[in-house]
């Protein structure tokens, strides 16, 4: 394994214009946001609302897990019980992402806590998590023709443990020393998870939680107010070409992270620009409250 955090990938690799521009206005973006907490962090909350349970429901159903609308919104309000396995994974996943919004200022990154996170994603379900993958887990397409077709091999099981011991170490390393910005180190991060597939299932949910905690610790909040899942959702097949893109070569680290830092900031620009739009509707009148709460539903 190579990967995103070999020793000067990141600080030497070459970043277009286009995408320092990105990080420039993200950074606008993120003071802007600061801001409007400061002086109205009452009216957020029910943009926070409607942001999580669109959250649960898209995250899980990107990997084919769903259950009725109503049953979501009852599940992410612990007002029921889950009633079947997909419902007890979407119950895992409410869990999972109150923790985060709750506490990702004081978690630290470790191969102990994303194991945690793990587990706790699959604490209602018959088939436990918390452990690394014990088997192959080779990405396969099938094609319309009923053939397959390798996407990607990630890491072997049997150095999991390393990889992610060397991901977690190389990223604290990274970002202690300040010489990357957040906006291409959590991406890469992102990338490199995904490329090891540590766990046997649970990977794409876990690297959307790890992706909104790493950029609530580095300041970029807007996750809690408008669902970055559900604009991966709205864009997914966006989101596979990218990481086929930047995964290419990932092995041997000379994979091109480009693709995926440009889908990576399209995804946060999105959201600041919905966030934007619906604090502008927070002043628009009496109603307007309500009426947000029901265009965004």
């Amino acid at each position: 394994m190579r990967g995103s955090f070999t020793p000067g990938h990141l600080e030497q690799m070459t970043v277009p214009m286009s995408t320092v521009r990105s990080i420039g206005l993200l950074g606008e973006y993120k003071g802007k946001q600061q801001l409007f907490e400061k002086q109205s962090p009452q009216a957020l909350s029910a943009l926070r609302e409607v942001a999580r349970v669109q959250s649960i429901e898209s995250s899980n159903r990107i990997e084919g897990v769903t259950a009725a609308s109503g049953r979501v919104a009852e599940l992410a309000a612990e007002r029921t019980t889950p009633r079947d396995r997909s419902e007890q994974e979407i119950a895992g996943y409410r869990d999972v992402l109150s923790t985060v919004h709750a506490n990702a200022l004081g978690m630290d990154l470790s191969t102990g806590l994303v194991l945690q996170l793990h587990r706790d994603l699959y604490q209602f379900s018959p088939t436990p998590g918390g452990a690394w993958k014990s088997t192959a887990n080779d990405i396969v397409d099938v094609l319309p023709d009923g053939t397959h077709h390798l996407r990607f091999s990630p890491v072997a099981p049997h150095v999991v443990d390393t990889a992610m011991t060397e991901l977690v170490t190389g990223y604290h390393l990274l970002v202690s020393k300040g010489q990357v910005d957040s906006l291409i180190a959590v991406p890469a991060f992102v990338l490199d998870f995904l490329c090891i597939h540590p766990f046997s299932d649970g990977n794409g949910r876990m690297s959307r939680i790890l992706n909104l905690m790493l950029l609530y610790q580095a300041g970029y909040d807007v996750g809690r107010y408008i669902s970055l899942e559900k604009i991966i959702e709205d864009s997914k097949e966006t989101y596979y070409e990218a990481l086929e893109a930047s995964s290419d070569g990932w092995h041997e680290g000379r994979h091109d992270l480009v693709p995926w830092l440009q889908y990576s900031h399209g995804v946060l620009i999105a959201a600041y620009l919905e966030f934007e739009q619906r604090v502008g509707q927070m002043g628009t009148g009496r109603g307007a409250k309500r009426e947000m709460v029901i265009d965004c539903v």
